[in-house]
């Protein structure tokens, strides 16, 4: 197995040099794109260099395929240039057995992005774009006025006259309950209502209920009956509307969760949701490629190898970009529109793959 070793120590030194140098541009373009405003506005070099260092996980998320996809492009092309293939396949060693470390390891790396994004890549972005808001003086306020908010499917229909962010309170706010039928069954109306986050529910103050009784609405005190339906979540009375691509895939549920019971338009947002998994993906049908594509020339190996490369993942873009159209308009499902570029590239793959030189 020491070509397996053999493989790997020239790819993943390759790998990690292109990807630092990708993740480098993205940034300095970040920062080029901004630098007139940074100026203007007097921030200080210590919180623009800040920026870019919480821009970092986001950058290398975008370089990751283009950077895998152009390592094994180029280390293959090369060993085949060099008659090192040849030999290879000469003393037994079938393509596939040979690059089947590489392709583990896009697995390996598919996986990883998923996570990276989830679990760093959302929240640093969060960071970078707030402080990066501040310094330009663009900051938004979460607070929100006269919000009406439709949850299960209508059932229950939450209007406050404000929200204020920062103690998670609505202020001046009704709660409208109906049956199945959309039949009243009761109004609360309270001061003010405090997010709990342990029983992830509204707590009320000085409320009054009134109920249905058949004839009349009748006053009480108590809401114990329908307190317990009160869990929409606070995020949902932001002045700022949920970006799910900005969210990990646990709040981009929940708020996905939220549309479907208001019955609001939801497609785009599923699609969006769905991209998360998908997406990582690419790395994996990276090794594919690569290898589909390899040993068709003996010169200008680097060229043509970043060429391609480029091509390949414009490619890839475009054609998701499309699919993602088509979901949020209805024309495909969400789950199509996430994963369709993934199973067409795949079988792209497979068809190179199958005619490559061996």
């Amino acid at each position: 197995m020491k070509f397996v070793e053999y493989v790997l120590r020239k790819l993943i030194p390759f790998f990690i040099v292109s990807l630092i140098f990708i993740a480098l541009i993205l940034n300095l373009v970040d920062l080029f794109m901004n630098i007139s405003r940074y100026l203007e506005m007097n921030a200080p070099g210590k919180e623009v260099f800040r920026v870019m260092i919480l821009y970092i996980p986001k950058t290398i998320w975008y370089a990751a395929p283009i950077a895998f996809l152009f390592s094994v492009t180029y280390i293959l092309s090369d060993l085949y240039a060099k008659n090192e293939m040849e030999a290879l396949f000469a003393s037994g060693v079938s393509l596939f057995r040979f690059v089947l470390p590489v392709l583990i390891t896009g697995a390996l790396l598919s996986i990883g992005m998923f996570f990276l994004e989830d679990k760093l890549v959302v929240n640093t972005l969060e960071q970078k774009t707030a402080l990066q808001k501040k310094l330009l003086d663009q900051e938004e306020s979460a607070n929100n006025d006269n919000i009406v908010v439709l949850s299960d499917s209508g059932r229950i229909i939450y209007k406050a006259r404000r929200y204020r962010d920062s103690a998670k309170r609505l202020e001046n706010v009704y709660f409208v309950i109906r049956d199945e039928n959309k039949t009243l069954q009761a109004i609360i109306h309270a001061n003010q209502a405090l997010w709990n986050e342990e029983k992830l529910v509204w707590e009320l103050e000085d409320a009054v209920q009134f109920v249905n009784n058949g004839e009349s609405l009748e006053k009480t005190s108590v809401y114990d009956e329908f307190k317990s339906l009160l869990t929409e979540s606070y995020e949902i009375f932001r002045k700022n509307t949920v970006d799910v691509a900005s969210v990990n895939a646990a709040d981009a549920k929940v708020y996905i969760n939220h549309l479907k019971k208001a019955g609001l338009p939801y497609n785009e947002p599923l699609s969006v949701y769905y991209k998360k998994f998908a997406f990582p993906f690419i790395l994996f049908i990276a090794a594919f490629l690569a290898v589909g594509v390899t040993g068709k020339t003996r010169k200008n190996v680097l060229l043509i190898s970043l060429s391609l490369s480029i091509a390949a993942v414009v490619l890839f873009y475009v054609f998701q970009m499309v699919t993602m159209v088509l979901a949020k308009t209805g024309v495909i499902t969400p789950f199509m529109g996430a994963w369709l570029p993934d199973i067409v590239f795949l079988f792209i793959a497979g068809f190179l793959l199958k005619y490559s030189r061996t």
